[in-house]
């Protein structure tokens, strides 16, 4: 790797580690801790690639990428956030930044795409755009998270959105499928035109598909559990993409609903199954995301203050027991649960024994979610894996698989396996067939909280 890499976070930590790093790899490293600093670099011409953090003392990475494109063009431009929301990625992709990454980057993944934004440097090309748009007002999307899944959605969804490309949008009920559908025509160059969702009722009668291209306007249209829709429906919608025009409203659907198995049961018409798949979109389950789970927490904690009601946080044992939980309700669940307690909740801290009351009246997720009856437990595995090679969209996922995966499966192994044996390290032990002292380490490791534990019932 070689050329002069403009570093720019408040972090000291992240500052060093990049500098050490860049340094072996061949480039010179100029690192700053001030937003001003970083653009009198730009403007001498200094670097090759800049490498930013969003929020800095005196400025905003994001806020910063139009005056370095006006000032420097064809500079590559990595942002690094610790705001790990739709919003951001969407945000940088419409700035033009040349890679986004949340925080906590994994450090070989970044230096792989120095590598490549240095090379398209010296070959003296613009950056390519993660998508391109005009910026948009930000709404309050409880779209967030850190998780690799979550991230590899955000950017499939900068990449589409300026597509007419079809858009199918899986996942599991309460997971936030409309509003993916909503973000991708919000932030879009269609974003100025009508949204309109249709529902099978809107196809009942001839005139329904000319009545929803009537409303679209060249907008776009979101069949919405496209999956439910009676033959005849279907039937009316592939008829209706067959006739339309140039000017025709961007199409998007969501199912909750397996499409793929539903089409070989003959439930499902082929035509239109491959006529919605442009791009499909799958948005991970709670389960697919338990990092993600105090974010969101904390998302929803604020909205209900902003809302008038009593500001909240909620107690480490709580948290742990809404991380254990199997939210078959995914989102919806998690943030109608948090409401309740934020007005039901007698101290400013949420207890596990609050926590524990609200859960007990919500249904459970049965074993082996997603999978058959009587499917194994490694094909429900398998699963998992080949949506989360499917959500990178045909790009490898970063280097270290392997310990991500692994390190995925213990910590809930070990957390459930404490939780079923009241947190006794000996019972537990015995239960994965693995020495007292090697559990140690692997809680150590881990980073598992050891508090007292009940058995989830």
């Amino acid at each position: 790797m070689d050329g002069t890499v403009l570093v720019a976070d408040d972090d000291r930590t992240i500052r060093t580690v990049l500098t050490q790093a860049l340094t072996r790899a061949g480039c010179k490293v100029h690192a700053t801790s001030s937003m001003v600093t970083l653009m009198r670099w730009v403007d001498e011409g200094k670097g090759d690639l800049v490498i930013s953090d969003v929020i800095m003392p005196d400025g905003n990475g994001l806020e910063a990428l139009p005056q370095i494109g006006k000032q420097r063009p064809g500079l590559p431009v990595i942002v690094i956030s610790a705001q790990n929301t739709i919003m951001t990625a969407i945000q940088a992709a419409e700035a033009e930044a040349f890679d986004y990454l949340p925080k906590p980057f994994d450090l070989p993944d970044l230096m792989k795409r120095a590598s490549k934004a240095l090379e398209v440097k010296r070959r003296a090309s613009p950056p390519p755009r993660i998508a391109e748009a005009e910026a948009g007002a930000a709404g309050d999307l409880p779209l967030v998270g850190r998780t690799p899944a979550m991230q590899s959605l955000y950017r499939l969804v900068a990449r589409v959105m300026n597509t007419d490309l079809p858009v199918l949008i899986t996942g599991e009920s309460g997971t936030g499928k409309s509003l993916i559908a909503r973000a991708i025509h919000d932030f879009s160059d269609r974003r100025t035109l009508p949204f309109v969702v249709a529902a099978a009722a809107d196809l009942a009668s001839v005139d329904g598909p000319s009545a929803i291209l009537g409303r679209a306007r060249g907008g776009s249209v979101l069949f919405d559990e496209v999956g439910d829709f009676d033959e005849e429906a279907q039937a009316r919608i592939v008829r209706m993409l067959d006739g339309m025009s140039d000017s025709a409203p961007r199409v998007m659907a969501t199912s909750q609903t397996d499409l793929n198995a539903k089409m070989e049961a003959g439930a499902f018409r082929q035509d239109l199954f491959y006529r919605l798949g442009g791009v499909t979109l799958n948005v991970p389950s709670m389960r697919e995301r338990v990092d993600d789970i105090p974010l969101l927490a904390d998302h929803f904690l604020a909205r209900a203050e902003r809302d008038g009601l009593t500001a909240r946080r909620f107690s480490t044992d709580a948290m742990d027991l809404i991380r254990a939980y199997s939210w078959p309700g995914n989102v919806r669940q998690l943030e109608n649960m948090i409401r309740r307690l934020v007005v039901t909740s007698s101290e400013e801290e949420i207890t596990r024994a609050e926590a524990e009351a609200v859960l007990g009246n919500q249904p459970a997720m049965e074993p082996l979610v997603g999978g058959s009856e009587g499917e194994k437990l490694s094909a429900s595995v398998a699963k998992h894996l080949k949506r989360y090679f499917d959500l990178h969209g045909g790009v490898l996922p970063p280097p270290g698989l392997y310990g991500r995966i692994l390190r995925e499966v213990e910590m809930p192994l070990i957390e459930i396996a404490l939780d079923a044996t009241g947190g006794n390290q000996a019972k537990c032990a015995d239960l994965l067939g693995i020495n007292r002292n090697t559990l140690r380490k692997k809680i150590t490791d881990l980073d598992i909280r050891v508090t007292r534990r009940r058995k989830l019932m």
